[in-house]
């Protein structure tokens, strides 16, 4: 029998050994899924739905040091950080209670020709589905309950595959979900290699697909969709921040290392690309490095560490060969550049690297930001806009006329004024645009694309 080994990024110590699901598993637990949703006298009622979802809450609150301490054992995230995933893992479940209210159909309008004279038509919603959810590693409470809370608010069975690094937090918050009286076949956790997983989205039994990981592996999987099947992509980007002379730069300087270095900078919005200045460039590279020199490298289950490891020895290697490909590029090394372990990297700060570097180019996905001096704010949106990942993005000044003309220019689906490429909650639209991603995430979002609509007309007359 095949197996997985979880293995605790920061020490590379084996956590648990868990057995690989075959292909044969996965159809009964896709079968079982599909037979519910067929069987209208099996789904679960609004009321019923809104009873579980508040045990789930419930449950992840009384549980939270236990999945705190699960999460960030196999995903490297400091503690702190990982506690304040639990609080808004559990808002999420909150939200999803609060927007089935919400999840709605509408009046439409008849009588405007008379081919519609004595007639009412109303829409109303009902769950798409069977829903598959490939999940990754970098948030693994929240971007579980993000891919499984809203299936389960509006009725729709999902079957969710966590990344095969963090599988241990979708185990955990499966068995929660069971205890708090979702029945048997509602949310299922698969474990099992890539080919498996592509059997389960591309078959016509999915109604729709979530996927949250690279490029390269959400467009593949959507390429080889069944017709029918509808889904969200959630990719990376490289964001871009804009900072310009007027800046409080003070202010901005805990933010944006915050932003970038946040879990390694292993986030898809983590501030990467920050066009300064070019009259303020010294001023901020000196209190970035101040600011970068004080962060605490450590084990990630201590609750003074701030900076944890990279979740693969193989990520240290590679965000190795960048930075040293920048510094030969003619990039300067402000501070950082060294791995510190096998699993653990220094946080690094480039000033200037070359518009070819794949650290200009690429998403990073650890510690590294890159500082770019211009002279022009036109410049400055055109070299932030030149690649084709674009998610979130920011401006720093105190100018409404500049910041209103980012907004207005820079290619993103966010655009954070005075604040990190990072921030989020999880009402708000949350989507990658172009090559970094399709469709828009958030709760209420994600309820709405995991439901159809469906119309009724009735003629009075």
């Amino acid at each position: 029998m095949s197996t997985l080994k979880v293995t605790a990024p920061y020490d590379q110590s084996v956590i648990k050994e868990l057995p690989l699901q075959t292909s044969e598993e996965m159809n009964v637990m896709l079968d079982k899924a599909y037979r519910l949703f067929k069987d209208r006298s099996q789904w679960l009622p609004k009321y019923r739905r809104i009873e579980i979802l508040e045990n789930i809450a419930r449950l992840m609150s009384e549980r939270s040091d236990e999945l705190i301490r699960t999460s960030a054992q196999e995903g490297g995230k400091p503690w702190v950080d990982t506690k304040a995933e639990m609080d808004r893992a559990i808002n999420g479940v909150k939200l999803a209670i609060e927007n089935i209210g919400n999840h709605k159909g509408e009046e439409v309008p008849m009588g405007q020709t008379k081919a519609s004279m004595n007639r009412m038509a109303f829409t109303f919603r009902e769950p798409i589905g069977v829903v598959a959810s490939i999940s990754a590693f970098n948030h693994p409470i929240n971007l579980i309950i993000h891919q499984t809370i809203p299936a389960i608010a509006v009725g729709s069975p999902v079957i969710i595959k966590p990344a095969p690094t963090t599988p241990l937090t979708c185990i955990l918050l499966n068995e929660i979900y069971k205890e708090a009286g979702l029945p048997d076949g509602w949310c299922e956790t698969l474990i099992c290699d890539n080919d498996v997983a592509q059997e389960l989205v591309t078959s016509p039994k999915v109604n729709f697909f979530s996927f949250i990981g690279s490029a390269k592996v959400g467009w593949y999987l959507r390429s080889q969709l069944a017709p029918g099947t509808r889904c969200a992509l959630e990719h990376g980007g490289a964001a871009p921040v804009i900072v310009e002379p007027d800046a409080d730069i003070d202010a901005m300087i805990p933010s944006l290392v915050k932003g970038g270095f946040y879990h390694a900078g292993q986030v898809c919005v983590s501030v990467q690309r920050v066009f300064v200045h070019e009259s303020i460039m010294e001023e901020v590279s000196e209190k970035m490095v101040e600011a970068v020199t004080k962060l605490n490298v450590s084990d990630p289950l201590s609750p003074e560490t701030e900076v944890g490891p990279l979740i693969l020895p193989k990520e240290v290697d590679r965000v190795e060969e960048w930075v040293n490909e920048a510094v030969e590029q003619g990039a300067e090394l402000l501070i950082g550049g060294k791995r510190i372990s096998d699993s653990c990297y220094e946080p690094t700060v480039l000033l200037n690297p070359s518009a070819e570097s794949k650290v200009s180019q690429l998403e990073i996905f650890g510690p590294v930001v890159c500082l770019y001096s211009y002279s022009d704010m036109d410049e400055a949106i055109q070299r932030a806009n030149d690649i084709p990942y674009h998610f979130q993005s920011a401006i720093f000044t105190k100018n409404i006329d500049q910041a209103m003309k980012a907004v207005h220019h820079l290619d993103a689906s966010a655009v954070m004024i005075n604040d990190h490429t990072a921030f989020r909650v999880d009402w708000m639209p949350f989507a990658g645009r172009d090559e970094s991603g399709l469709g828009i995430g958030s709760i209420p979002h994600t309820m709405h694309d995991v439901s159809r609509e469906k119309m009724m007309v009735i003629k009075t007359g």
